[in-house]
């Protein structure tokens, strides 16, 4: 039992006291206090009842509850515990001095004066001290790099939590750095990231908590459907698919209104819970791939290379800072949301550069929020895949076929997004077509979502949509053509207004028909681009203003005023088989 303030004052009340003591003590209890020579009326049960409810514990606890009067004569009560062990003779609870007694009471003391942690609380913690976690011990996970924990004071839900050695030598870090990337990281809190709870030091170690427990993640989905995707009704699991989409986009528009960068966006960090809850892995050092040691850094990272955008693994031609190719390449296509061609960007980049020779040179024209759009094109594209019940490796196949030479050996065929857009290109067509010839009205979302990661594809960072831009489109396309009236985490970031009628990402206009569909077309882009910069730290999608022009980086739910159903709630992590599929 984990005992807090509020279970102390509730359990030790006089009738408790009562039956622990033979009836010559309970008539004690209401004589007045033997010192202060009848300076105070009080008695001894108000000194238990005000001041030394968890001193009585600990003697009924040893068995020597009759032991609380001499205790009050002296004067202790609880604001005196801890006691150090040298100390505790001074409370005379046995004729003579027994050592062993002693540190039964010195452990025993810590059971009622647990530290909870609380949401963003950092606490140090002595080494005798209880800590108030619940560690899953169930097998298969004992060897993973991070526990799946439960917390007390948060009954019903479930936590990650990571342990980190505290020094200087070979995977330690120091508490300075440790608490320089909470403090970094705290403040980004979204129901659908694995955000930062809290954190503590004990016996030589840091531990970090995270929000959310992972039971696979995408990259496993798309090799094998997991369990509990399994036994859901075929039309809500594809409900639920496109719903993810937009958790993911919406959730990408709070990160980079909050000024930062995901920064490592691919199939392994999208991970979900055993009710099918989506959120992204953390961003923070301090989670996932932080502690991944040198040797295992050296290996080669086939899928962060597949899903990285161009611009982070070779520097674009001197052609790329050009929009002339783009502008013309759009204003020559104007295709509905139903059309089965996709174009991405190729920006004006020189398709015979040879990336490999500029890999890991570090990019000036590095925008972090652009590649972000990129990668999450990317998941997105393999998410509407699985609903079309390809599979990942024959289009990881397809994206490579191009560079299949004939003979034996070689090197192993690069599978990337960024080299293959026109495979990429074919394959979406390939699951346009297929999804026309569906009944589900889910259905009728493919091809204008494909239409949308195309965009999100394009080779210049500039010419991609914002996340905002993206997260528009999706809700659109959920509400009138999936006819999913209330679309999951649909909020409002920054700005006034909540119009979505028009919508518009970079070159892509998706306005509404008289026919009730609505038509992806393609603009040219005005003069000065809707897009800043590439310096993130001047980027307007990153911030807002609101009357008054202070800046807003809050959350609004643009359908609060809506009742939500039960199974729209943030999800309460228990072993429960209930799919929630949640909501921020």
């Amino acid at each position: 039992m984990w005992w807090d303030t509020s279970l102390i004052e509730t359990t030790v009340t006089r009738q408790f006291v009562c039956s622990h003591l033979i009836p010559e003590e309970v008539a004690r209890l209401d004589q007045p206090l033997g010192f202060g020579d009848g300076l105070t009326d009080g008695t001894y049960w108000e000194w238990i009842d005000e001041k030394a409810k968890r001193i009585f514990l600990i003697l009924a606890d040893l068995g020597i509850p009759d032991q609380i009067f001499g205790i009050i004569d002296d004067s202790w009560d609880d604001d005196d515990l801890p006691i150090a062990l040298d100390q505790i003779g001074r409370l005379a609870l046995t004729p003579t001095r027994d050592d062993r007694f002693a540190k039964k009471f010195y452990a025993q003391q810590f059971h009622y004066l647990v530290k909870y942690i609380d949401k963003g609380q950092h606490i140090v913690y002595q080494d005798d001290e209880l800590i108030p976690v619940v560690v899953d011990r169930r097998p298969g996970l004992a060897n993973n790099p991070i526990d799946r924990i439960g917390l007390p004071n948060r009954p019903g839900e479930a936590f990650s939590r990571r342990r980190f050695p505290i020094g200087t030598g070979p995977g330690m870090m120091t508490l300075e750095n440790i608490l320089n990337e909470v403090s970094s990281t705290k403040n980004l809190q979204s129901d659908h990231l694995a955000s930062y709870y809290g954190s503590y030091v004990y016996q030589g170690s840091a531990y970090v908590i995270f929000t959310h427990t992972s039971d696979f993640n995408l990259k496993s989905l798309l090799s094998t459907t997991a369990g509990p995707l399994k036994s859901i009704p075929k039309q809500d699991r594809r409900r639920m698919m496109m719903n993810w989409i937009h958790c993911l986009t919406d959730t990408l528009c709070y990160i980079h209104r909050r000024s930062r960068s995901h920064g490592n966006i691919k199939p392994s960090t999208i991970l979900f819970c055993s009710n099918n809850y989506v959120f992204y892995n953390s961003m923070s050092r301090l989670c996932g791939e932080a502690s991944v040691s040198a040797s295992e850094k050296a290996v080669f990272d086939r899928e962060s290379y597949d899903f990285a955008a161009p611009e982070q693994w070779y520097r674009p031609s001197a052609t790329s800072h050009r929009r002339t190719l783009m502008v013309q390449r759009s204003s020559a296509a104007s295709t509905s949301s139903d059309s089965t061609t996709f174009s991405i960007s190729r920006g004006g980049s020189d398709p015979t550069s040879n990336p490999s020779s500029a890999l890991h040179t570090p990019n000036p024209l590095l925008d972090p929020q652009a590649a972000d759009v990129f990668s999450l094109g990317c998941v997105i594209l393999e998410l509407l895949s699985l609903l079309m019940k390809r599979t990942t490796r024959a289009f990881a196949s397809h994206r490579a076929a191009k560079h299949k030479l004939a003979g034996r050996g070689g090197a192993v065929l690069d599978s990337s997004f960024h080299k293959n857009p026109g495979q990429v290109e074919s394959w979406m067509t390939g699951l346009a077509k297929d999804a026309a010839k569906k009944d589900d009205v889910v259905f009728r979302g493919v091809a204008p979502m494909l239409h949308v990661v195309a965009r999100m594809l394009a080779v210049l960072p500039q010419e991609r949509p914002t996340a905002q831009e993206v997260e528009q489109a999706m809700y659109k396309i959920l509400t009138e053509k999936c006819d999913i009236a209330e679309p999951h985490c649909v909020h409002q970031y920054g700005g006034s207004g909540g119009d979505l009628v028009d919508l518009r990402l970079a070159g892509l206009n998706i306005h509404d028909q008289q026919d009730g569909n609505f038509a992806i077309s393609s603009r040219k882009q005005p003069t000065s681009p809707s897009r800043p910069g590439s310096r993130i730290s001047i980027h307007s999608r990153s911030t807002s203003t609101t009357d008054g022009g202070d800046r807003a980086h809050m959350l609004q739910d643009v359908r609060a005023s809506h009742p939500r159903s039960n199974w729209q709630t943030s999800p309460i992590h228990s072993s429960s088989q209930t799919y929630i599929m949640g909501t921020n």
